[in-house]
């Protein structure tokens, strides 16, 4: 940060605000300061502001008024609090507020330095975000696809060209990464936003029904086909149909939909009648299909056809600068869907989020912070609300790197013990629930049961 970024400190004591404003200044900030906060508040309506360092108590105002007052009048500024009155009834107060952090007396220059730096990271960032949010308004809404790194700002350019074609898109990405959220904004932003936009998960229909799932079937074609129904096909015509984990399809039911593709037509099972279809194709995959076609398991041909436009999400493990941003996010999404009073998470479990490696992906994190908001006391989650693990390095984690001696290694029992600490991760933040637990790690079911008995893993 340089000294674009502007910082309103306010301070009672002479003494105090002169040393901090000089110290500010020094690390190259532009500081404007007052003693009372009538005077900040003046400047708040009349400057832009990029952080606010407040001492708590004031003669006419306390730190949490301007708080709320800077939510008024610039909603992005952030606010850092210096109390001399350290207590957690301050810290949850202050917390609860929305202030950035706090800090104690006396002042520890190294640490408001440190702050300082971060709060003013996730203001500039955020700004950004709003300005790319902005230029995109009228013709995507972004409100559930949350990032404000140079990865997320390229996928947002990226969608935002891609929405104004009608081509087919190939999303790919590992479990937990939001493909269906960026299947949703290229249809709701796009020509067919008015239209039907239909989703199949095809890993989780059984094979014996998706054929019909897909394109329906008249009375009698099978046993247990008492009526006529539509499939998502038809559901979806003039609109988007969203065809996610496409690399788990069986290979008969691959050759069909590689002639609705090309023909635009299909028939229902047990019907001789084509049905004319203009349906924009979206298909998802946390598999590498290039290296399924190579090892036979999904056709060349039907996989060229996908993947007209390719679009690649990153995991959150590489964009780990959005984890702040995003944890607000749910935090302030499930203490409002469950009731709650607004949440805060303090800075030493934010760094153990940080840490983390997310095998899961977004999901993952929104599933821990809806858990930690359903079960943690009191209005700040702590270190102490994490599950184990969350804390390590990334060395001990499942990201870790092996490296081979002379001396050589037993491959199957590293990939074991991978393997079970992986299971057991997904198993606890699953709650026990297989299925869920099968998603977040990007395998079936089945193959989950199999490797449990295999590994032998306790639940």
């Amino acid at each position: 940060m340089t000294n674009e970024m502007r910082i309103l400190l306010i301070e009672d004591e002479e003494a105090a605000r002169t040393l901090l404003e000089r110290m500010l200044t020094l690390s190259g900030y532009k500081v404007l300061s007052a003693s009372l906060g009538s005077d900040a508040i003046s400047i708040m309506e009349h400057e832009n502001i990029d952080l606010i360092v407040s001492d708590l108590f004031l003669p006419d105002k306390t730190a949490i008024e301007i708080l709320q007052e800077s939510r008024r009048i610039s909603p992005t500024t952030e606010v850092i609090v210096i109390t001399g009155h350290a207590s957690a009834e301050t810290a949850v107060k202050a917390m609860k507020e929305g202030a950035f952090d706090y800090i104690t007396k006396p002042v520890n220059f190294d640490e408001l330095k440190l702050v300082v730096a971060k709060a003013l990271e996730k203001q500039h960032l955020l700004s950004e975000n709003l300005y790319l949010k902005k230029q995109l308004k009228g013709r995507f809404e972004f409100s559930n696809i949350i990032g404000s790194s140079q990865s997320m700002k390229l996928l947002f350019e990226r969608i935002s060209r891609i929405a104004k074609t009608d081509s087919t898109v190939l999303i790919t990405g590992e479990s937990g990464t939001g493909k269906e959220l960026v299947a949703r904004a290229l249809h709701f932003n796009g020509a067919r936003k008015l239209k039907p936009f239909v989703a199949i998960n095809c890993g989780a229909i059984p094979e014996m029904l998706l054929e019909s799932e897909l394109f329906g079937h008249v009375r009698g074609a099978f046993t247990g086909a008492i009526r006529d129904k539509a499939g998502k096909f038809e559901a979806a015509n003039n609109g988007t149909i969203f065809l996610d984990e496409i690399g788990t399809m069986p290979q008969h039911l691959q050759g069909k939909l590689l002639r609705v593709l090309q023909e635009q037509k299909m028939e229902r099972i047990g019907s001789n009648s084509p049905i004319k279809l203009n349906v924009r194709v979206i298909s998802a995959t946390n598999l590498d299909l290039e290296q399924q076609v190579k090892q036979g398991n999904f056709r060349e041909d039907l996989f060229y056809r996908l993947n007209v436009i390719p679009l690649n999400l990153p995991p959150l493990r590489e964009r780990k600068e959005d984890i702040r941003e995003l944890t607000a996010h749910f935090l302030e999404k499930c203490c409002r869907l469950m009731g709650k009073e607004p949440k805060a998470i303090s800075r030493q479990a934010l760094e153990g989020l940080e840490q983390y490696y997310w095998p899961g992906n977004v999901r993952e994190l929104e599933n821990l912070i809806e858990r930690m908001v359903a079960l943690s006391d009191g209005n700040v989650i702590n270190i102490d609300d994490l599950p184990p693990g969350f804390c390590e390095k990334g060395e001990s984690q499942s990201g870790r790197s092996f490296e081979l001696t002379e001396a050589g290694l037993n491959m199957v029992t590293v990939v074991a013990e991978i393997e079970t600490s992986l299971i057991l991760q997904a198993l606890l933040m699953a709650g026990g629930v297989k299925a869920r637990a099968a998603a977040l790690l990007g395998i079936n079911r089945t193959t989950l049961v199999e490797k449990i008995k295999r590994l032998k893993i306790e639940k």
